[in-house]
């Protein structure tokens, strides 16, 4: 009885790990998915500081922007990171409007 139901469970859970394992891997380089029922309000206005002293031709500012928690939009602060690359030009996130409904958070990422 046991090996039956083992039989009868095992290729439906199976076949969706399968679904779920080929989505993860087709979506490796992107986050969860965060999708917020309005339009976030209109960017904080930021001041933004020196540079810290370590090397500032390694480091870029990246602004901050609103957060969609499940309730309610959060501000998250600018702030300095480094670059990978001395080249390499920060291309903010950003929400986007669905055609159904919603906006959807789309990461930012660096480019070279």
């Amino acid at each position: 009885m046991p090996h039956q139901y083992f039989t009868r469970w095992s290729v439906p859970a199976l076949a969706a790990l399968a679904i779920v394992g080929s989505i993860a891997a087709a979506n490796a380089q992107t986050s969860t998915v965060i999708v917020a029922p309005s339009a976030p309000p209109p960017p904080r206005v930021e001041t933004v500081p020196p540079p810290p002293p370590v090397d500032t031709q390694i480091m870029t500012w990246q602004a901050g922007r609103w957060a969609w928690t499940g309730t309610e939009w959060t501000w998250v602060q600018g702030h300095y990171v480094e670059r990978p690359q001395a080249t390499a030009i920060w291309e903010p996130g950003r929400w986007a409007a669905q055609p159904s409904g919603g906006y959807v958070w789309v990461d930012g990422h660096w480019r070279s």
